[in-house]
């Protein structure tokens, strides 16, 4: 299972998927869907848009990974869960094609998604990629659209070490034919989505083109946005209940791909939008992401943990009052630690801690590398010790800070 052991449970190619879904009559050929791939943001950009669809009346549902608490997370109808019973008996009723095929957990829950979604009837689903795009298991299914948010390093081991390489996998999702939205343009990578949406003759739009943020103010609890369509030179006002101001980037991303939906035939009104926006957390079951769960002291759980998604974690942290700074952090090995490190801030109070499981990174290993970029704490060999000691030092004026990997934010949950 990729998420315990990391690279050796990844599977390069898409025959066992194919093959798991031959056995199961190709449910994905039943539904229409939205597929969405980039390194950071594609979760937080699923759950919009499945929010949008919800709200406009579609039954919808998500495909999502990783879980935070619950397995069924990963697959949802409308924000509900997957249920217990059907998750056991799908299990049960493939036990002698998982036998014969020997699938990898990400590709049997691939399967098992796609089959609850034929059977559920659902009018829409939206698809996020698990890694990389080209290789990816979710990569059979042929969308109304693709999304790719952003790319930045993450899984170099699998995906490549460059940008370009990395955004050639991600690529892969671009389908003949199929409209792609890149919800930001970035210099070193745009040839590259350019090419491929050649090549397959797919329209390509960048949704930093079409959109241009006016103003933003940060909330405790929500983020309100004012942002210009370029092409209409009309201004909109949004509130989104997801607060961290990168959202900004991957909100331009939903907004060009609903733009491209209406155009397809897709009944989704702008009221939808600012309604679905404002509520994606209680209409989707999205956690996680500046995920404020107490505020004496301001407590926040961020599963940013690679370079890029840090980087914004620290720049969210410029537009916050506290006294004092308390991070709660850990690592999973296959990251580059070394990167991030100098991103966080040498003033705050660490406590440095491990989640458990096998692929987490030693919290005294840490604590060292940390020490060796000026980052002076503690460290304890569980997250709920760390969270514990961080409780007991904060003054009500101070902000704890949980990030560094969706493992760690899932044990505090």
């Amino acid at each position: 299972m990729f998420t315990k052991v990391g690279a050796s449970a990844y599977k390069t190619d898409l025959h066992n998927t194919i093959a798991l879904l031959d056995q199961l009559q190709q449910p994905h050929k039943s539904f229409k869907s939205i597929h969405i791939a980039g390194t950071n943001g594609k979760g937080s950009t699923s759950h919009m848009l499945a929010a949008i669809f919800q709200q406009a009346g579609y039954k919808t549902g998500l495909y999502t990974s990783p879980h935070l608490i619950d397995f069924r997370e990963r697959i949802r109808v409308n924000g509900e869960m997957v249920s217990e019973e059907f998750v056991t008996s799908f299990t049960e009723n493939l036990k002698p094609a998982i036998a014969e095929i020997a699938p990898s957990f990400f590709e049997l829950t691939v399967a098992m998604a796609f089959s609850y979604f034929q059977q559920q009837q659902v009018d829409i689903a939206i698809i996020e990629v698990g890694l990389g795009g080209r290789l990816d298991s979710t990569n059979v299914i042929t969308p109304e659209l693709s999304v790719i948010t952003n790319i930045s390093y993450d899984h170099k081991q699998i995906l490549g070490d460059t940008l370009p390489q990395i955004a050639s996998e991600k690529a892969g999702i671009i389908k003949p034919n199929i409209p792609v939205v890149i919800s930001e343009t970035q210099s070193e990578v745009a040839e590259v989505f350019i090419n491929k949406a050649k090549e397959n003759n797919s329209p390509i739009v960048f949704a930093d083109q079409e959109w241009m943020e006016a103003q933003s103010t940060i909330n405790k609890a929500h983020l309100d946005v004012q942002i210009l369509d370029t092409a209409e030179q009309q201004m909109r006002t949004l509130k989104l209940d997801l607060s961290g101001q990168y959202q900004e980037k991957n909100l331009m991303g939903v907004l060009s791909a609903v733009k491209q939906l209406q155009q397809q035939g897709w009944h989704i009104s702008w009221q939808h939008v600012i309604t679905a926006l404002s509520h994606v957390k209680k209409l989707t079951g999205l956690r996680g992401r500046w995920d404020v769960v107490d505020l004496h002291p301001l407590t926040v759980l961020d599963v940013g943990h690679n370079e890029a998604g840090i980087s914004e974690i620290m720049e969210q942290l410029r537009h916050v009052n506290y006294q004092q700074l308390h991070i709660v952090v850990g690592f999973v090995k296959d990251k580059e630690v070394d990167k991030v490190l100098p991103l966080f801030p040498t003033t705050a109070h660490y406590y440095f801690c491990k989640a458990q499981l096998p692929r987490a990174l030693d919290e005294v290993a840490l604590a060292e590398m940390g020490a060796a970029n000026g980052l002076n704490g503690h460290a304890y060999p569980s997250v709920q010790a760390a969270l514990h000691a961080a409780k007991q030092h904060a003054q009500k004026d101070d902000m704890i800070l949980v990030c560094g990997s969706f493992f760690i934010v899932a044990e505090v949950m």
